[in-house]
């Protein structure tokens, strides 16, 4: 038996170590599978492979020409094939309907026909490939930027020179750097082929080096790129015999600065003339550079060095030396090396479960230093507390959730290129439990040390399992409010305890233990809810901080060590903000300064420092702000155009570089000029200050000059304008009347067109600067074309053939058109084939190719109008300056949102140069742009314009309402929803109705407002076994939205957790629920009597409710028959005289009466008009909570605005919601009084709105003015729907009108006066202030501005009664004529007084 007991133990203890062995290498080999990439190899788990997504070819950056086609290769591969989309400039293109952009088979991007203009550029850009499987996600491929070659300009010609035998001459023809391959040389106008003797330098010039006899000759250099070549000016260069003397040596070319990427070549110019005649040799960083042996390194014609297949070794300081033996001259400059991005280590597949934590790993290089960023299934990952940039470069995600899965991208960028590199994530589902026995909960989990950063938790084992020796734990653990939870798992079996790291000072976590046995997780421990300790050993701000700058591009900032450190300090943080934007950046210092580079030249930064030590950062000092130093513009001066005056003077005008590119004070500009015919002969003069204009006198007449300026700093001069040329008269003119009529007009018609030709006014004394043509079928004014002075003739071209045209020329100047000369011509007919035309030669039935298009509209604007409507506006540079529209032309508009990416254009044609789009969506933006089309000529589509039309209210309630309880408080509920599916804006706030009673009105619901960006709040204090009827409503800047369906809960019956949680278990609590159909009849239980909460009233309340209702009925029948008395004392005759003294005292306007009789305003009360307010005589001019005007019921409530919500979120400040449970709302609080809404202000900007009290000294003329108006209600107020104040400010604009909604059909008794000519006069003795004129005081950064709501028929002390003040002007004269009754002057000064009294009267009984 002892034997027998001993085996037994010994096989007992061989399974333990068995079972735990097992366990470890479970874990180990899930661990080493998630790094790996292979999936855990679960007892029956599905194992998912990851698919091969990856792209085999990539977009490169591409030059293309203009009108030439152009391709952007790239291609994807996948099972099942990916879908390809482009991005352009980070918004994806429609290529459906784009006619010159398509999408190749394999991916790729051909565009037809390359546009680019100087106003119009929509084909250059940085284009991006989208590749998206719809199973998988989306991965995006590298950025590259398609370059469209400009037009030809020359910013530097050939001109003549002369070079001695065996010397060196150089040829300058310097273009766009983007059209330097494109330039070829010729001589003599024969191709100039290139050899050891001739070459050509990046930039263009032509270098000649050991110049022979047959080197002279003309010169000229060729740019072709796809259009008609362009030739610079043809040069003569003179080759001259050796003289047999001595010259000085110098450089015709020298060699600058330059910047290439490896691989690249590089060109280092280096060309010396002297005679003797010079060697050139080279050095590097003092070092001999030896060119024979090189075989990177070759010296070209003329002694430039050219660096082949470019290291980072290359980088370096080089110097030429020239030497002839007498003397020798050396110029030097440095050679600056960068590099692309280069992955080091690229991210690699990971196989995880929720809840664990990853890393993707991401290791770059390149020069300059690229940055990263990171994209999950083509969107921006942005950092959080849960997605990480940690290391520099790699992510890391906490917590992982399923919506984690997808593609991951590391995107390395610099300023050479970029490179990306992904990897896939796949959540795997745990493995479902084997058969047996699965432990229950963890006993008694509980936090033994709670500290600012950690909390230790222990547990005992579960019920199921007392011993625990077989059993591991699991810790899940996440912030409250937070859906995603982290897991922590113990080191080994047995252990029960944990100790959680890295978290946050003062913070409440939701921790939970579970158990795994051999056979799967068991039940999880029941939540516990523990706060960190705050932190106390945190930095004090570090002192001394300063901020200086070094450079035009750089910031200098030094601090000293904190004088409270609390332990020491381990590093720094510095973070810097360009002023007036709110993308703050950060640096890691481990010093006491740091310069930061690369900020933009002239630009204020502020800068503040962080200190850290153990415990995590400190204090943050206050901000210090530095401007860089100024620099020279980088941009030339914009829009300069030239006036000639006279024979001798020409103005120039101009425009400031952009403001961005002015890189400091634009202290003056370089104007220079130069003739035509000399172009090394250059002129300068200075403008100081900001004039922008400059008159050029002394010139000489009839003489071509061109003219250019430059902006100057206090740094120096920035670059250039382009040359621009124009010619002074032969003659002092006269411009101070008309020209004279043309001298002769001669036509030449052809079948489709007119040739026309004329001759100058034969008095050539008066000022012509151009000449107009007018044309048309029997009249020449149907078109009108205006020509330059100098021209002689012009061809109307898409005319109709056999057609009888009249045709008038007119020469003009700036005081007008002169006299017109006419001539008409009949177009030839198709048949005749004795034309001569270019396109119809012996065929007569051959159709007239495509004429020339015509220009596209300009200047297109986009007004927006309302929340669906915006009115599209434009000019058309083909018509007259008038813009009169003569001729059968048509405009074409088309517009569409990006929202859906793949969204149609939508097309409508018009005939004026303007339309108006209607049936949009509110709060979206659109693009549009127009064509014009003129017989078979059509414009391309202008530049597009953009616009968001105006938000609506909400036209769809909140979804997804849902109603849970609180755990461990069963008098505590919480309501979660979503936004609403149509916000049609930003929404700004939520309304939460909840009553016992679903049919009671909703003015009698109780109201709990919510902030906008909030979609869950907790209710407390309700009663128990109570059911409970819940409904939402969102709002935002225009107003109320609808109310969602009532959501039924019932609170649970007992007290306490535990028989709450079984309550809920039986479904008897706990869940919200949509209300059934309860019909007409159903009636809500009751505890007592309908009380909100279902306590009893007292007996007392209620005949006390009874009397007041019964005394408040009695009064008002005996106010009603008073007025119904007093207004039937009125008769014809009696209103016969009223109108016709309105008519006597309004006689100086031009407001006609109505020949209808009108009733007389009726004298009833109108409450929703009125405005009581209770009288504040607090000094405090910016009041937290306000009272607002008494509704009727509680849709009356007029919304107010606020400029907070954009401040919620502060930098270095946190916002906390008012959502603790010492702040939280409770209903048993509001049972015998009128629960106030709070009510979060808009995000608008506050509306200034005083109201008109009239004066007493002017009282009987407001009167008079008045007796014939009618207080018309707004067109579409109903009393269910809100009335928000912006519009109430467009129904009033300058007159401010009371914050109420005239709903009501009845009159209000208030008398509105029409204010005086001049600035409105306002009484500062009554406390009538509305709430928005108060919001409007001051603003308080972290205070929420509310609005209480009242109720009718309850005790309030007495208020003052407010009258809405006058409306404007125009409503007014509608009133006025609108008007069917009048009043004498001393009947309403009557009718006044009584109205006083009864006012008195009403104040009296509200206040009993």
């Amino acid at each position: 038996m002892a034997a027998e007991r001993r085996a037994r133990r010994l096989l007992s203890t061989s399974s333990f170590w068995l079972c735990c062995l097992l366990l470890l290498e479970r874990r180990a080999s899930g661990a080493a599978a998630a790094r790996s990439g292979s999936p855990p190899q679960s007892p029956g788990s599905s194992i998912r492979t990851f698919t091969p997504f990856y792209f085999l070819v990539e977009p490169v950056d591409t030059l293309s020409i203009r009108g030439s086609s152009g391709i952007l290769n790239c291609s994807a591969y996948s099972e099942p094939s990916p879908k390809i989309e482009w991005k352009k400039d980070g918004t994806f293109l429609n290529l459906v309907s784009d006619d010159r952009r398509q999408l190749l088979p394999d991916g790729s991007l051909f565009i037809s026909n390359v546009v680019h203009s100087k106003h119009n550029k929509p084909d250059e850009g940085y284009y991006q490939c989208v590749a998206t499987v719809e199973s998988l996600g989306t991965i995006v491929s590298r950025t590259a930027k398609l370059t469209v070659a400009g037009l030809p300009r020359f910013s530097s010609q050939p001109e003549p020179s002369s070079v001695y035998v065996g010397n060196s001459a150089i040829l300058n023809c310097e273009v766009n750097a983007d059209l330097v391959p494109f330039v070829r040389w010729e001589h003599n106008r024969q191709p100039l082929l290139l050899d050891d003797r001739l070459n050509k330098l990046p930039s263009g010039t032509l270098v000649i080096s050991n110049a022979t006899e047959g080197d002279g000759g003309l010169y000229r250099c060729i740019v072709e790129s796809g259009g008609p070549p362009k030739y610079s000016d043809e040069v003569e260069l003179k080759v001259l015999p050796d003289p047999d003397v001595t010259s000085n040596l110098v450089f015709l070319k020298q060699p600058s600065s330059l910047v290439r990427v490896i691989g690249q070549s590089a060109v280092l110019p280096c060309v010396a003339s002297g005679l003797p005649t010079p060697t050139i040799r080279w050095m590097k960083n003092e070092e001999a550079l030896d060119t024979e042996s090189s075989e990177r390194l070759v010296l070209l014609a003329g002694g430039s060095l050219e660096i082949s297949d470019v290291t980072e070794d290359d980088a370096g300081t080089y110097f030429c030396i020239a030497d002839n033996g007498n003397e020798t001259i050396e110029a030097q400059a440095e050679l600056t090396v960068q590099a692309q991005p280069e992955f080091l280590k690229q991210p690699t597949n990971i196989y995880a479960h929720e809840s664990m934590d990853i890393v993707f790993e991401c290791e770059v290089t390149g020069k300059p230093t690229p940055t990263v960023k990171w994209v999950k299934n083509g969107d921006m990952v942005i950092p959080s507390d849960y997605f990480k940039i940690v290391k520099e470069h790699n992510l890391q995600v906490l917590g992982l959730v399923k919506s984690d899965e997808g593609f991951y991208q590391c995107i390395a960028e610099n300023d050479v290129g970029n490179a990306q590199a992904g990897a896939q994530l796949i959540i795997l589902e745990h493995a479902p439990a084997t058969t047996g026995p699965l432990p229950s909960a963890p006993r008694d989990v509980v936090a033994s040390l709670v500290s600012t950063r950690f909390i230790k938790l222990t547990w005992r084992t579960p019920a199921s399992d007392p011993h625990g020796d077989n059993v591991t734990y699991s810790v899940f653990y996440t912030k409250e409010g937070i859906a995603r939870e982290r897991v922590e798992n113990t080191s080994r079996p047995g252990e029960m305890q944990v100790t959680i790291q890295n978290l946050m000072p003062a913070t409440v976590y939701i921790f939970r233990v579970m158990a795994q046995n051999k056979h799967g997780s068991g039940e999880s421990s029941a939540p516990l809810r523990v706060e960190t300790q705050p932190e106390v050993q945190l930095p004090g701000p570090a002192p001394n901080i300063r901020a200086y700058a070094t450079s035009p591009t750089s910031i200098t900032v030094t601090w000293e060590t904190p004088l409270s450190g609390n332990g020491e300090i381990q590093n720094y943080k510095l973070y810097y903000m360009e002023k007036g934007t709110d993308k703050e950046q950060d640096v890691d210092v481990s010093s006491h300064s740091h310069t930061i580079n690369g900020l933009k030249k002239y630009t204020e930064y502020s800068f503040r420092v962080v200190a850290y030590n153990k415990h995590g950062p400190g204090v943050s000092t206050q901000d210090v702000a530095v401007r860089t130093f100024s620099d020279v513009p980088s941009a030339a001066p914009q829009n300069l155009s030239l006036e000639v005056r006279n024979s001798k003077s020409i103005v120039i005008h101009w425009q400031p570089p952009p403001l961005a590119t002015q890189n400091g004070q634009i202290t003056g500009y370089k104007v220079r000029y130069r003739k035509a015919s000399r172009k090394s002969d250059v002129t300068e003069t200075l403008v100081t200050g900001t004039q922008l204009s400059q008159l050029i006198e002394g010139l000489d007449r009839g003489t071509e000059y061109n003219f250019r300026v430059a902006a100057l700093t206090i740094n120096g001069t920035g670059p250039a304008t382009d040359w621009l040329s124009a010619e002074t008269f032969e003659s002092d003119l006269d411009e101070t009347r008309v020209p004279e009529v043309p001298s002769s007009l001669h036509v030449r018609p052809l079948v489709t067109s007119i040739v026309v030709s004329w001759t100058p006014p034969e008095n050539q004394n008066i000022v012509v600067r151009g000449y107009a043509i007018g044309y048309g079928i029997g009249s020449p004014h149907a078109q009108t074309i205006k020509v330059d002075y100098k021209q002689r003739y012009y061809t109307i071209e898409n005319l109709d053939p056999s057609s009888h045209y009249v045709i008038t020329l007119k020469a003009f100047n700036n005081v007008g058109e002169g006299i017109p000369l006419y001539e008409s011509a009949v177009t030839r007919p198709h048949t005749d084939t004795s034309e001569v035309d270019l396109f119809v030669i012996n065929a007569p039935y051959t159709p007239v190719p495509d004429p020339t298009p015509m220009m596209p509209p300009v200047g297109v604007q986009a007004s927006i109008l309302s929340h669906d409507t915006i009115r599209i506006t434009w000019a058309d540079n083909s018509l007259p300056k008038h813009q009169k529209i003569t001729d059968s032309r048509y405009y074409t508009v088309r517009w569409k949102t990006n929202i859906p990416a793949n969204t149609k254009y939508k097309n409508a044609n018009a005939t004026t140069l303007s339309y108006l789009v209607t049936g949009l969506k509110p709060n979206t933006l659109y693009e549009f742009s127009v064509m014009v089309t003129k017989g078979r000529r059509s414009s391309t589509w202008s530049m597009t314009a953009h616009g968001t039309t105006f938000e609506l209210v909400p036209t769809s309630p909140p979804k997804d309402v849902t109603v849970v309880s609180k755990e461990g408080k069963p008098r505590t509920i919480i309501v979660n929803w979503q936004p609403p599916s149509e916000a049609n804006g930003k929404i700004t706030g939520y309304i939460i109705y909840y009553s016992t009673d679903v049919n009671a009105e909703i003015h009698d619901w109780v109201i709990e407002p919510v902030v906008g960006n909030r979609l869950t709040h907790q209710i407390q204090e309700l009663t128990l076994d109570t059911p409970y009827y819940f409904k939402i409503q969102a709002r935002n800047s225009k107003g109320m939205g609808p109310m969602s369906e009532a959501v039924q809960f019932r609170t649970p019956k007992a007290d306490s957790s535990d028989k709450m949680a079984n309550d809920q278990a039986s479904g008897s609590a706990g869940k919200g629920s949509r209300l059934p159909d309860l019909g007409s009849d159903y009636k809500p239980p009751m505890s007592g009597s309908n009380s909100p909460h279902g306590s009893p009233t007292s007996p007392l309340d209620s005949n006390m409710l009874l009397v007041i209702i019964v005394s408040v009925g009695v009064i008002t029948i005996v106010v009603v028959v008073i007025i119904a008395v007093f207004c039937t004392r009125r008769t014809t005759s009696h209103q016969k005289k009223k109108r016709a003294a309105c008519k006597s005292v309004n006689g100086s306007h031009k407001y006609k009466g109505n020949s209808k009789d009108v009733k007389p305003p009726d004298l009833w009360i109108h409450h929703e008009r009125l405005e009581l307010k209770p009288i504040d005589k607090s000094p405090d001019p910016n009041p937290i909570m306000t009272d607002t005007p008494i509704p009727r019921n509680s849709q009356d409530i007029t919304p107010v605005d606020n400029s907070m919500d954009s401040n919620i979120h502060q930098r270095r400040n946190s916002y906390r919601g008012h959502e603790s449970e010492d702040s939280m709302s409770t209903l048993a609080g509001r049972r015998g009084m009128r629960p106030k809404m709070m009510m979060p202000f808009d995000s608008q900007p506050p509306q200034q709105s005083v109201r008109n009290t009239p004066s007493t000294d002017t009282m009987p003329a407001s009167s008079s003015q008045t007796c014939c108006t009618d207080h018309q209600d707004p067109e579409g107020a109903t009393s269910s729907s809100y009335l928000a104040s912006s519009q109430e400010e467009d129904s009033g604009q300058s007159l401010p009108t009371a914050h109420v909604r005239p709903s009501h059909p009845l009159k209000s008794f208030a008398v509105p006066a029409i204010p005086p000519p001049g600035p409105p006069t306002y009484d500062p003795a009554l406390p009538s202030t509305p709430l928005l004129s108060q919001q409007a005081l001051n603003h308080h950064i972290h205070s929420v501005k509310t609005a209480s709501i009242g109720t009718l028929g309850r005790s309030r002390p007495p208020m003052p009664v407010v009258v809405p003040s006058a409306p404007e002007v125009q409503e007014t004269t509608r009133m006025l004529e609108d008007s069917e009754s009048s009043y004498e002057p001393d009947e309403l000064t009557k009718e006044m007084a009584h109205l006083e009294g009864l006012m008195k009267d009403l104040n009296a009984i509200t206040t009993a």
